[in-house]
């Protein structure tokens, strides 16, 4: 019997190396194929506990190289493709939106192209995972639907939206077949220290400014990486053909009341005074064209597919700081720039 062949993008970061860790311990009868550009944000210091697996194989490219992608599709003759490559910071975006757009939007199109043309694709899937940000902005009330009109407001938000239409025109161009989950704010282990929360803990490590935007009163849904990654293994092998599925965690918080609980679970872990790491935080000029509210109602994966978060937001919440705080190595490798030395020792 011929073993399945499935191509993860972007499975060095944060959500990828999740992803990858999982499918490769939990599917020993695939074969899983990690391609990775090793921006910034990729690291392979994620994922040392299974690079020796006999079914984990790594591929250094960049899914904007059109050439390089065929020649791998062409080798390999992946059988699906589970794609979580793609620029996702938000400020990035604001300043250097063309590199949003080419990554996020011609590298999607160039993966979808190389699938097409070199598998035979209409037994396989192309599983294309997407954010919350591409509804828009909500107001007090609502939550984002899957058939929510899209409303992007920055150039990172405008960039996935217009990779999820791509995906959905090879659906019905080429009969492609597709799914797309849109998943909201995620936060947990290995997650790169730009991102609010593993910024804010090492900041508050080092007693360094929190810097907050505005007045702080931006809400967010947030959703724990690992439960995240079982909805990608659920929608990945249960989903069907042409549906999309949004992924929360039914945790909704205001970016201030984050910020405070995180300080003062923060003061108990260092065993500092209450409200010492409170006094770091520092309100800052707002970001352009900041969205007041995301809030997904995940209803469907969960009726459909029978998805549902399991950790609580203050568990996951208290588990990921235990995790930065015990791996305090990775961290400074990563503040320091030192994790990029990895690939080199291991690789080259």
């Amino acid at each position: 019997m011929n073993r399945k062949k499935i191509l993860i993008t972007g499975g060095a970061g944060f959500i990828g190396s999740h992803v990858v860790r999982l499918f490769v311990t939990s599917y020993p009868n695939y074969d899983i194929y990690n391609l990775d550009a090793l921006t910034y944000a990729g690291n392979l210091e994620n994922l040392k506990d299974v690079e020796q697996a006999s079914n984990y194989n790594f591929v250094k490219a960049d899914i904007t190289d059109a050439s390089d992608l065929n020649k791998l599709f062409k080798l390999y003759n992946f059988d699906s493709v589970i794609h979580l490559a793609a620029e996702s910071h938000v400020d990035r975006s604001i300043e250097d939106p063309l590199s949003f757009a080419k990554t996020n939007v011609l590298g999607t199109i160039n993966l979808l192209e190389s699938f097409k043309m070199y598998s035979d694709f209409k037994k396989g899937l192309f599983y294309h995972i997407s954010t919350d940000e591409v509804y828009g902005t909500l107001g007090e009330t609502g939550l984002f639907k899957e058939n929510t009109s899209y409303d992007p407001n920055s150039p990172y938000a405008a960039s996935k939206a217009s990779s999820d239409h791509f995906v959905r025109a090879y659906g019905e161009t080429y009969g492609l077949p597709f799914v797309i989950s849109n998943c909201s704010n995620n936060y947990g282990s290995f997650q790169f220290p730009e991102k609010l929360i593993p910024l804010f803990i090492n900041n508050i490590i080092n007693l360094k400014p929190l810097p907050v935007y505005g007045d702080g009163n931006y809400t967010r849904d947030w959703l724990f990486v690992e439960d995240h990654a079982k909805a990608i293994d659920t929608v990945f092998h249960k989903a069907k053909i042409g549906e999309t599925y949004n992924i929360g965690g039914h945790n909704e918080w205001k970016n201030i009341d984050l910020v405070k609980l995180l300080c003062s679970k923060m003061n108990k872990h260092l065993n500092r005074a209450a409200g010492e790491s409170e006094k770091l935080i520092t309100f800052v000029k707002d970001r352009p064209g900041h969205d007041l509210r995301y809030a997904i109602d995940a209803s469907k994966i969960e009726r459909e597919l029978g998805w549902k978060p399991f950790l609580t937001f203050d568990s996951g919440l208290e588990k990921t700081i235990a995790w930065y705080l015990e791996n305090e190595t990775w961290l400074n490798h990563l503040t320091s720039g030192k994790y990029q030395e990895y690939y080199d020792g291991q690789y080259k």
